[in-house]
């Protein structure tokens, strides 16, 4: 024993004096004792306060080894134009490229291939938004017809999260995927789900490069979501959206592609619409609720809205809410924006294609080795007291000045290009970024038309669970107890348009 002790300490030795070295023009280097995994277990615990704690010592810029790899946090939001600007020398694709095939289970793309992948994702926006957007209120209205609005009587419990889940889940996948051969819905939906969790549960670690194999029945889990998706299995669905069709279409004409493979891309397609949003869909109901005042000012800008546009809402027709209307409810989004601004966690990565000399601002360079990643963390800006005032509280209106949406914030007295980032920056935005937040908007307008909703008493206030931080949004650590009954519909009266905050 003692001899083994004497030899790991001897090869932890041997890797700290032969580890990466600082040189002149880098940032300061924070490498940790531990080979290979560096700083990645503190990391991990609360990635937030990890930066926070290292900016205090060492500033705005600095490389942290975190899991084999040598990240250069940017932490001043001033700086993040110069990051996101730059093409040639630092590249989100690469990162991208890696990641995704090893957690979803496809082979590495192909440029030309990849190519042709980015251009689909144009028919997530422009005329054809407008389409998937009307699709997805007929099939949240599908959802929530048969499986809550025929029961009536008195208050109903559950979880919220749960509830969230499952209706956004099925509603999404309806839209993105279509209807079965045979009736309106998949009868082995929450089958899926389930599967889905479960997996998702372990993308973390996925993500970080832990091997399947070392997962448990991950792999298994993975293998049986990819079998949902095969060619013979889709052909037989109905009502599928283009955006699906023609990558459909497009994996037909590569043949190196098995059916697996193909499958497996949607698959990560599945991920990438519900992964994120269903847990912002969450943070924004559960917020709303939280705060009567807001839910109630909210509900009354969607019966403004439809009145304007000669709609007399009714609890017993269903509900149509256009683009052009989503677009109106400016106290909504704000109410979104600000669930997300305390929920969201991801990380911004770029990574490094030669050794090179980032300018940074009119005063400051910092040296980059080829292979390092630039990492933005936005989590610290949202939640920087010199640019939202108490970040801990959350006045649902904080993004609405003059009735209109607010978006002029300030860090050091300059006027800030990002203040607020949910979605990716520059080349990586989420080109299904405008679908996401209309897609919560219209779960959010049904809920607060055709429900009351309460929270249940004598439970704490929601938690984050930190295991996600820097993927996206944040998972609650644990469901929250909820009530909701039939809406009676009637007149709506407000008073002075101000909405108290809520500490959270």
């Amino acid at each position: 024993m003692l001899l083994l002790l004497g030899l790991l300490s001897l090869f932890v030795f041997f890797c700290l004096l032969c580890g990466r070295k600082r040189r002149d023009g880098e940032p300061p280097l924070i490498t940790g004792w531990i080979p290979f995994f560096g700083k990645a277990l503190e990391f991990g615990q609360d990635a937030h306060k990890f930066l926070e704690k290292h900016k205090k010592k060492y500033g705005d810029v600095f490389t942290v080894h975190l899991a084999g790899k040598y990240m250069t946090f940017i932490m001043d939001p001033l700086l993040y134009p110069s990051i996101i600007k730059h093409g040639r020398q630092l590249d989100f694709q690469e990162f991208a490229g890696k990641v995704a095939p090893v957690t979803f289970g496809y082979p590495f793309v192909v440029p030309a291939l990849q190519e042709q992948i980015h251009r689909s994702f144009k028919l997530l926006q422009g005329d054809n938004l407008s389409t998937l957007t009307e699709s997805m209120m007929g099939n949240l209205m599908l959802v929530l017809r048969q499986d809550h609005l025929g029961e009536r009587g008195g208050w109903r419990s559950g979880g919220m999260y749960d509830f969230c889940n499952t209706v956004m889940f099925e509603a999404t996948f309806l839209t993105m995927f279509g209807r079965p051969a045979a009736g309106c819905r998949h009868s082995d939906v929450s089958a899926l789900r389930d599967d889905f969790v479960r997996f998702d549960n372990m993308v973390p670690l996925l993500i970080a490069g832990i091997p399947v194999w070392l997962l448990g029945c991950t792999k298994a889990i993975r293998d049986k979501l990819i079998g949902y998706f095969l060619p013979h299995r889709m052909s037989c669905w109905s009502n599928t959206s283009e955006f699906i069709r023609m990558r459909s279409g497009l994996f037909e004409q590569y043949d190196a592609l098995r059916d697996v493979d193909k499958a497996a891309h949607h698959f990560a397609i599945l991920w990438a619409s519900v992964g994120n949003t269903i847990p912002a869909t969450f943070w924004a109901m559960y917020y709303l609720v939280s705060h009567p005042a807001a839910l109630q000012r909210v509900r009354q800008e969607i019966h403004d809205v439809l009145r304007l546009d000669g709609v007399e809402f009714s609890s017993d027709t269903d509900l149509t809410l256009d683009r052009e209307q989503l677009a109106k409810l400016v106290y909504l989004e704000s109410a979104i924006n600000e669930s997300l601004r305390l929920s969201s966690a991801s990380m911004n990565i770029r990574v490094a294609q030669e050794d090179f000399s980032l300018r940074l601002d009119a005063e400051r360079s910092l040296g980059v080795r080829k292979g390092d990643f630039i990492a933005l963390y936005p989590q610290s800006m949202h939640m920087d007291p010199d640019i939202y005032d108490q970040p801990q509280v959350t006045p649902m209106d904080r993004y609405i000045q003059d009735g209109r949406l607010k978006t002029d914030f300030y860090k050091d007295g300059r006027k800030l290009k990002n203040y607020l980032i949910l979605f990716g920056s520059g080349s990586s935005m989420c080109p299904g970024r405008y679908f996401a937040v209309n897609e919560i908007k219209q779960f959010l307008c049904l809920l607060l038309l055709y429900f009351d909703l309460q929270l249940e008493e004598d439970q704490s206030q929601a938690t984050q669970d930190l295991g996600r931080a820097g993927l996206g949004v944040m998972l609650p650590a644990a469901d929250v107890r909820f009530r909701y009954k039939l809406h009676t519909v009637g007149p709506l009266t407000v008073g002075p348009h101000t909405v108290g905050p809520l500490t959270v």
